[in-house]
């Protein structure tokens, strides 16, 4: 969440950069009301501490004029105790109502990140041509002809917005995946493999929550009454595991990745261009994620993309790079850059990677910090994380990419030997 002392301090700061993301009236509202619990929240402390002080004061006359044999003008000490209990109480809720007021807060955009929805996104880089094709083929077709998919089993067992890998598909989507591995480590990224199953908690320190609660699959609360959620993303999970610690300052930047599958209720593709494996209820995803001091962020965040676009690269398939929108980027991210890869079927890219900057808003949600070196002071650590990368459009990319006049599609020479063959051939 937001650092209270800037909104306190520089309103005018933080109400323009919301502004990019919400309605400048709304904005104003938000605050205001964030200010008004604030300044009632201080009240309370103050006047809690002047009661403990009065309580102390007379506690101390009390005694005093029982060891004196004189009858105490001062009341028992019990008879304070209702009224600080009632503060406490009343702060207690105040200071809940705060919380959940800041929690609802997005982001502050970077300065170099532009007001606006997809429409705003500006293309930064691009890689390679798209493939001349003549006669394209989509991604379902394909994986039909080369026996790589069954989404009629897949729905058979899951309902819509599921499918499942079979044969070469099986073991191309596999490929992917502990190749992503092997790069990662290469880069210097420690690999976790964390529960699928989070606690609520990770939800919020992530941003996920409140805002974005239904967008997953939860457990009852019969069977979870903590709250549990299937992971949407490791991101999540990387986070979610360093919550309330004190990183080693030396230790940063932290590099840390994660494979898992993702898990979300939002509706499976319809569109023609979100038919197959585009979009779905489960995909796979290798995750990378970095803590670092804030002054390491910028450095992190080139590091990141370049990394995850060298393994499109590798792969040899066309795409670009987008600088998102305010309004298109993630609530919790003041920086997004997406890398697209190209789908000649629909002639439209689509995000294989999202790689963000979050600043210290998760970091305050979860409580991650760092002391500087022989200081006792701790400050937030910056969070960054990137797809690197997501299957479930990059083995549709790989497929319409490098499909050949015979129904036959061309491997990357990165998985080839992973495969033992440099084609898929229909059957």
């Amino acid at each position: 969440m937001l650092d209270m002392d800037l909104i306190r301090k520089d309103r005018e700061a933080v109400a323009t950069a919301l502004a990019k993301r919400l309605d400048p009236a709304e904005v104003s509202r938000a605050l205001d009301e964030i200010q008004r619990l604030d300044q009632e929240r201080r009240a309370l402390i103050s006047a809690i501490d002047g009661e403990r002080q009065r309580r102390k004061a007379d506690a101390r006359a009390y005694a005093q004029a029982k060891r004196a044999g004189v009858e105490p003008e001062v009341a028992t000490p019990e008879a304070g105790r209702k009224q600080l209990a009632d503060l406490e109480s009343e702060l207690d809720e105040v200071q809940a109502r705060l919380r959940t007021s800041m929690s609802e807060l997005p982001n502050l955009p970077a300065d170099d990140v532009v007001p606006g929805g997809k429409e705003a996104n500006r293309v930064v880089k691009t890689f390679r041509e798209p493939p001349a094709i003549e006669k394209v083929r989509d991604h379902v077709e394909l994986s039909r002809m080369l026996g790589l998919v069954d989404h009629e089993r897949g729905v058979k067992l899951g309902g819509s917005g599921f499918w499942m890998y079979t044969g070469l598909g099986a073991r191309l989507e596999w490929a992917l995946i502990s190749w992503f591995i092997d790069e990662h480590v290469r880069a210097g990224y420690e690999f976790l493999l964390p529960p699928h199953l989070l606690l609520d908690t990770a939800g919020f320190a992530a941003g996920q929550f409140p805002k974005f609660y239904d967008d997953v699959y939860h457990l009852d609360r019969e069977s979870a009454p903590r709250g549990q959620f299937l992971l949407p993303t490791a991101e999540t999970a990387i986070l979610g595991a360093y919550q309330d610690e004190i990183l080693e300052t030396a230790a940063l930047p932290l590099k840390r990745f994660a494979y898992t599958p993702c898990y979300r209720r939002e509706a499976a593709g319809s569109h023609s261009d979100e038919r197959g494996t585009v979009r779905g209820h489960q995909f796979n995803k290798v995750e990378i994620f970095q803590f670092t001091l804030p002054e390491q962020a910028d450095a992190a965040l080139e590091e990141m993309v370049a990394h995850a676009e060298r393994l499109v690269e590798k792969l040899g398939l066309h795409y670009q790079r987008s600088l998102l929108s305010a309004g298109d980027a993630s609530a919790s991210m003041r920086k997004t850059l997406d890398i697209e890869v190209w789908m000649p079927s629909t002639g439209k890219y689509k995000e294989v990677s999202s790689v963000s900057w979050a600043g210290d808003y998760q970091a305050r949600r979860a409580a991650i910090r760092y002391r500087e070196p022989g200081g006792k002071q701790t400050r937030f650590v910056h969070t960054l994380n990137g797809s690197a990368l997501a299957t479930s459009r990059l083995f549709p990319a790989i497929l319409e990419q490098f499909q050949q006049p015979d129904g036959s599609v061309l491997l990357p020479e990165v998985l080839q030997a992973r495969l033992g063959t440099d084609r898929l051939t229909p059957r």
